[in-house]
């Protein structure tokens, strides 16, 4: 095949991408020393917590080459998942219920991502013929927000999720680090102004800075992330959410332009945007492995599962369901998961009427 002009296959992969169901798309380059910089700041600081892999990747999370050796571009893309689902304030307004990060209401995002990625990656490949690339979806030590960035995709957010201006910041990224000498589009530019909901909203106030988030005393990192036993401190403040948060995004003014998904996958499971935590609460391993199928929740496991729901039910109002709830688990063999059912029950027997 011939050498293909490189501004007419930047216009084909776009459109190939959105052919294949991808809601936006840019091409960045690999240089980002500014948010490489910051990244360090941000490891050296301790903020990153327990999660030591992001301190072992180290700079390869800045540098495509460095990842892949040969990668002189890479396209980034994204992909709506809002679902149609339940009034989500609603839910978070009732403390009985269990309040589930939007993205995982639906099915895993990796495994769609990645196939989709490389559906793109071979349509390339047929018009061009064989390249150097690789797929990533949350896969690999990619700086995926600063990259999605620089492809014109969105801006970071004081909150550090990327908005589109367009369509708010529900959405999944994804990205093809390929050898092609692309042309680059133009980066996004910041549209938070003086707009400072995402801090204040915050329920452990995480965002300890506009574009800087502790990920110590963030709910997502608490519910998803810490393996051990949650802060103290921080268990009254998570509320009723039991898998991630969406607090910061819920009050960002740009989310009035989302859409709602259109992809069958996301579409709410076993109705989590319903569920009763006391109704969670009594799934055995079994039938947590079997209702968290292909869903992103299954990675937390049984036990961690538990221990969240635990703390929501310690921070739900007293009624005799919720504590015979908590009084059921009160012997199970996990030791994570007694403890943060003993300082559940401890919290309803304060709240108990005098004798």
């Amino acid at each position: 095949m011939e050498k293909p002009d490189p501004t007419a296959l930047a216009a084909d992969i776009k459109r190939w991408a959105r052919e294949l169901g991808f809601s936006r798309v840019g091409i960045a380059g690999v240089e980002r020393p500014e948010d490489e910089r910051r990244l360090l700041d941000w490891l050296e600081r301790g903020m990153h917590g327990g999660m030591d892999y992001m301190a072992r990747h180290g700079t390869n999370r800045s540098r495509p080459a460095a990842l892949v050796p040969g990668t002189l571009r890479v396209v980034s893309v994204g992909l709506d998942y809002l679902p149609d689902a339940a009034d989500m304030d609603e839910n978070l307004a009732a403390p009985e219920r269990a309040y589930v990060s939007r993205y995982a209401l639906g099915r895993d995002y990796h495994k769609l991502m990645r196939n989709r990625l490389q559906a793109l990656a071979d349509r390339i490949a047929a018009a061009i013929g064989p390249f150097g690339y690789r797929a990533f979806a949350d896969s690999a030590p990619v700086l995926e927000k600063a990259i999605a960035r620089d492809a014109g995709v969105g801006f970071i957010g004081k909150h550090t999720n990327l908005i589109d201006r367009d369509g708010g910041s529900w959405f999944f990224l994804g990205e093809l680090y390929t050898d092609l000498p692309l042309p680059v589009d133009v980066p996004a530019t910041a549209h938070c102004g003086t707009c400072a909901r995402c801090i204040d909203v915050c329920p452990t106030q995480a965002i300890v800075a506009p574009y800087t988030l502790d990920a110590r005393r963030c709910i997502s990192y608490l519910t998803i992330e810490l393996r051990d036993s949650i802060p103290t401190e921080l268990r009254p403040l998570i509320g009723n959410r039991i898998y991630g948060c969406d607090d910061c995004q819920l009050v960002c003014p740009w989310n009035k332009f989302a859409k709602v998904s259109l992809e069958r996958d996301f579409a709410v499971r076993h109705g989590l945007d319903r569920a009763t935590l006391v109704e969670l609460f009594a799934w055995d391993e079994d039938e947590f492995l079997r209702r968290t199928e292909g869903s992103a929740i299954r990675r937390i496991g049984h036990e961690m599962w538990l221990r969240n729901i635990a703390v929501a039910l310690g921070n739900a109002p007293r009624t005799p369901e919720i504590v015979a709830a908590l009084e059921a688990r009160a012997a199970h063999p996990s030791a994570l998961v007694r403890e943060h059912v003993a300082w559940a029950l401890e919290r309803h027997a304060e709240r108990a009427p005098a004798a």
